[in-house]
């Protein structure tokens, strides 16, 4: 025989005031009371003005134009630009690098022809260095580049016309390959730590040499020790390509605050004073490239 269940006492119904009553059914039942409609009550829904801008990235994802426009990364070569874009770039970063603005006063020293324009028809490799270099002296080079004899008063030992910097020891080398032409009966100094040793290069620097290249820390620390000699200098190249890693002499961020100390310190004043020019070499990855070259 089947013994029936008692049932249990229904629960009473606390009010919203009662000790024992749970907090979160008196929000929800005076949210259910609440819902009144406001006849003020305009609905937002999306914003049209972000709504037209949106796009999708490489990936698919939603985002803005403006988003994309400042990711974009694109591959150019400042050196065949105008001089004046050329000199923006430069005193864009240079700027930057200092963390301080330039007056206008002393923007107008720089002038444009600081800057070398190099030939659009000649690839920008290691081995046409060599080309584009003979170019930037005209019809003296021979006698610049190519000569390995010291003349008392006006070539010092040590004092290179063409400056080579780059971002590493191995693309410091690169480029030194292609301008052997040129070092046949002069030697040319390869100013970096990377298995060279200062007291080499000391030696190296007592003898006439027209190109040195190398990276901004070793040779700052040739230029403070005065073994390098800036008296002849006529040509900075900036090795604009980027190592292994994707990083430039501009963008590696030890290298690049190397970099500009060494041009504060030693090469600006010659900039402004039209005794040194500067020349970009190589392409050069560009986050949006139409903010990035302005013209000043």
């Amino acid at each position: 025989m089947e013994v029936d269940k008692p049932r249990a006492p229904k629960r009473k119904k606390l009010k919203d005031n009662h000790p024992l009553k749970p907090r979160s059914t008196i929000n929800r039942n005076k949210s259910k009371k609440l819902n009144i409609k406001n006849p003020n009550f305009v609905p937002l829904g999306e914003n049209k003005f972000f709504e037209d801008v949106r796009v999708k990235d490489k990936e698919g994802k939603r985002t803005t134009k403006k988003a994309t426009e400042d990711s974009k990364v694109e591959t150019v070569l400042l050196s065949s630009l105008p001089a004046t874009q050329q000199l923006g770039f430069f005193l864009d970063r240079f700027q930057s690098a200092n963390k301080s603005k330039l007056s206008p006063l002393e923007l107008e020293e720089y002038k444009d022809a600081c800057m070398v324009e190099l030939s659009k028809d000649i690839n920008q490799d290691a081995n046409n260095l060599s080309k584009h270099i003979k170019d930037a002296f005209g019809e003296s080079w021979q006698e610049v580049l190519c000569d390995g004899k010291l003349s008392e008063g006006t070539i010092e030992p040590g004092s290179p016309a063409v400056l080579i910097i780059s971002v590493s020891a191995l693309k410091s080398l690169e480029l030194l390959r292609g301008l052997k032409v040129y070092t046949k009966k002069c030697r040319p100094a390869k100013l970096f730590a990377k298995h060279m040793k200062v007291e080499e290069q000391v030696e190296l620097l007592r003898n006439r040499v027209n190109i040195a290249s190398g990276t901004p820390s070793r040779i700052k620390k040739l230029v403070d020790m005065d073994a390098l000699i800036l008296s002849r200098l006529a040509v900075i190249v900036l090795d604009m390509r980027s190592d292994a890693k994707g990083y430039s002499l501009l963008t590696l961020p030890q290298v690049s605050a190397e970099f500009w100390d060494l041009y504060r310190v030693h090469f600006n004043e010659r900039i402004i004073q039209g005794r040194t020019r500067i020349c970009f070499y190589g392409s050069a990855e560009l986050r949006n490239p139409k903010k990035a070259i302005s013209d000043y």
